[in-house]
């Protein structure tokens, strides 16, 4: 897989390199997928497993859920992107979260399994941030009263961050709390930071070549309009030096996760790339303009994970916003071994520090 498509995993800034790859007949690697599959069963008698399409925001949408325990907390997990669902690479790290949660996954309009529902055309003019926000409480609703729990823990890792904030400020009686991974706190800073990163590892390594791509970019952002060929280039160098995965050049866990995943067809998989492409355009304007620092009142419990390396969406932003905002509760948990995924890089202090600073603000599950 190139990395030009894996250092803009949070954006799906460009097309899926290895789509074309993914689109053939893959039946050769089904062996391996049944052992996923096998290993990924519930069969607990209190258990629950089940992904099914639910109407929401006027079209069909897929969304899973599992979890070893009907009466844990509901925990809604909203994926990143645009457009780069979790469901394919669950299988890589949530089960253990699944003894303490029931997790619901969903794949979001124009993604995933839920892009090949509808005609792309049909939905064209609903790619924009307030309609995902009301996806975002709509699945809310209806899986609260799907398994009959009051209220939700609501997380969000990368894009997702953007669009679940606004949720939770929107419909703050929806959930029990909500949690970051990869915040998303101002776009345009994001980008700066990102870039000076790149910048100083690349002079750093005497990289000769990332030194000249970034500093035909310079000033960056800048007043420059920031296109899609700009992002490329600033974001490249950055995450090549770990600021993707942390002390990694490349993502390949992540970017192969669907060719192993039992969730996800070949027509699935394909489908990721063709959303990728569907929803940047129609997304980028709005999104380069998000700014959250003037929200300073959270009116529910906030906790932001925050990985220590991350150059895709950086920290820093987010450990200030939190030092500021006026929340019930508000916690940051710092990841050191995590860039941008810290739900890979660093499984086993995602499960704990969920044990430790979110389930306890669930209130009783059933409702």
């Amino acid at each position: 897989m190139k990395k030009t498509w894996c250092a803009l995993l949070w954006l799906g800034l460009a097309s899926m390199n290895v789509g074309a790859k993914e689109c053939r007949d893959t039946s050769a690697l089904e062996p391996a997928r049944a052992v996923v599959r096998d290993l990924n069963r519930i069969v607990a008698p209190t258990g629950i497993q089940e992904s099914y399409k639910a109407r929401i925001g006027g079209i069909d949408q897929w969304i899973s859920v599992r979890g070893q325990d009907r009466a844990n907390p509901l925990l809604l997990f909203v994926h990143g992107g645009p457009a780069a669902p979790l469901m394919p690479s669950t299988w890589q790290f949530q089960r253990p979260m699944e003894e303490y949660f029931t997790v619901v996954n969903y794949d979001q309009r124009g993604a995933g399994k839920t892009f090949n529902e509808t005609a792309p055309e049909s939905i064209s003019d609903t790619i924009h941030i307030p309609r995902y926000v009301d996806d975002v409480i709509e699945v809310a609703e209806y899986v609260r009263k799907r398994y009959g729990q009051r209220k939700v823990i609501l997380m969000a890792h990368s894009w997702g961050t953007i669009i679940s904030m606004q949720a939770a400020l929107k419909r703050p009686d929806l959930f029990h709390a909500y949690v970051g991974i990869g915040q998303v706190i101002n776009v345009r800073e994001n980008e700066r930071i990102s870039f000076e990163y790149g910048l100083q590892q690349a002079r750093a390594h005497g990289n000769t070549q990332a030194v000249r791509e970034l500093e035909a970019i310079a000033p960056y952002p800048g007043n420059t309009p920031i296109t899609r060929e700009r992002i490329v280039a600033a974001r490249k160098w950055a995450q090549y030096y770990g600021g993707l995965s942390a002390f990694r050049d490349e993502s390949k866990y992540f970017f192969g996760a669907p060719l192993l995943s039992p969730e996800y067809s070949d027509r699935d998989r394909c489908a990721v790339d063709e959303g990728n492409v569907f929803t940047l355009g129609r997304v980028l304007p709005e999104f380069l303009e998000v700014d959250m620092k003037g929200v300073r009142q959270f009116p529910i419990p906030v906790v932001m994970f925050m990985g220590r390396h991350d150059y895709t969406t950086p920290s820093q932003p987010t450990q200030e916003w939190l030092d500021r905002v006026s929340a019930p509760y508000k916690r940051g948990v710092w990841f050191e071994r995590s860039s941008h995924m810290v739900q890979w890089e660093e499984p086993g202090k995602l499960l704990v520090s969920l044990l430790q600073y979110v389930r306890p603000l669930a209130q009783p599950a059933q409702g």
